[in-house]
């Protein structure tokens, strides 16, 4: 079986968790996911099976789709619900002075990774020298908070959101942010991915819903290679030009889909998906090589 799976992660189980369960489930041991998600978080995990694991370098920088909790007045050493509270304040603030100040993170912000976190220094992840007690300074990333928006406030201490974000942003560092922002503290009590890039959660299936399926349901609840990195371009290509596809022949394009250079693209030809390619420009002509196939192998 070659597809992705989505997968509606529980709370409390890790991303390396959840690849073996799925390992088990499938009776293979090619499986591997398209990113972390952090194991007090529950939600979406795309999960690559069989040839499709190949494509999860496709998957990563696509955008991230969350529902969270900020609560505010406290802070935690790990800034969510799993940390001890390292900080509290009585401040009180209104409606207004919160609706402001998520209108100030949209957009490129700057972000410092907590240091509770899987990021390395100097080949020592962060939360191993978090664990000894020290703090080390982090440099400071490019985030993009593409959209934030407040689902319900409970008396300006307890805020239900909603992001759609870039790659490597940290929800809990955007909740602790906004606490110092409005002069108090914040920590993120609760998160929940409700989307990667086209995977959705009203799609995703448990755990406990995919040990019941029959091995064909397992087949059928997988998605297309293709279909899984459909936020990429496409191009169709001629029939006469499979066998050079798929034994990954330079095709020599002339001057067309200049628009495409430099982008992964999926390949189609003869009503197939052959693969993922790119295309180049040499000698003011537009060459495609692929980078990935697919069909034939």
């Amino acid at each position: 079986m070659d597809g992705v799976i989505n997968l509606f992660k529980p709370r409390g189980m890790t991303s390396h968790d959840a690849v073996y369960a799925i390992r088990k489930i499938f009776n293979t041991k090619k499986v591997g996911h398209t990113g972390t998600l952090d194991p007090n978080a529950t939600g979406v995990l795309p999960i690559c099976i069989g040839k499709a694991t190949r494509i999860s370098e496709y998957l990563l920088n696509v955008d991230k789709e969350y529902i969270g909790e900020l609560t505010l007045g406290f802070s935690t050493d790990t800034q969510d619900s799993d940390g001890c509270i390292v900080d509290s304040s009585d401040k009180l603030v209104t409606i207004d002075e919160i609706n402001d100040s998520f209108n100030k993170f949209r957009g490129l912000i700057k972000q410092t990774p907590p240091m509770y976190s899987a990021i390395k220094v100097k080949g020592k992840k962060l939360y191993e020298i978090a664990r000894e007690g020290k703090t080390i300074d982090r440099p400071t990333r490019e985030v993009n908070i593409k959209d934030l928006r407040i689902i319900n406030n409970y008396i300006n201490k307890e805020i239900i959101f909603y992001t759609k974000c870039s790659r490597g942003t940290y929800i809990r560092t955007l909740c602790d942010d906004i606490g110092k922002e409005l002069g108090t503290y914040g920590y993120m009590s609760f998160l929940m991915r409700v989307g990667v890039g086209n995977f959705k959660i009203q799609d995703s299936l448990s755990i406990d819903s995919l040990k019941k399926m029959s091995k064909t349901e397992l087949s059928n609840s997988l998605t297309p290679i293709d279909i899984a990195v459909n936020h990429l371009e496409s191009l169709v290509l001629s029939d006469n030009l499979y066998k050079k596809l798929i034994n990954g022949v330079s095709i020599n394009l002339e001057n067309s889909y200049s628009e495409f250079i430099g982008l992964n693209i999926r390949v189609y030809c003869r009503d197939k998906f052959i693969g993922i390619g790119k295309i180049h420009k040499l000698n003011n002509r537009n060459y495609l090589k692929m980078d990935k196939v697919f069909t034939g192998e």
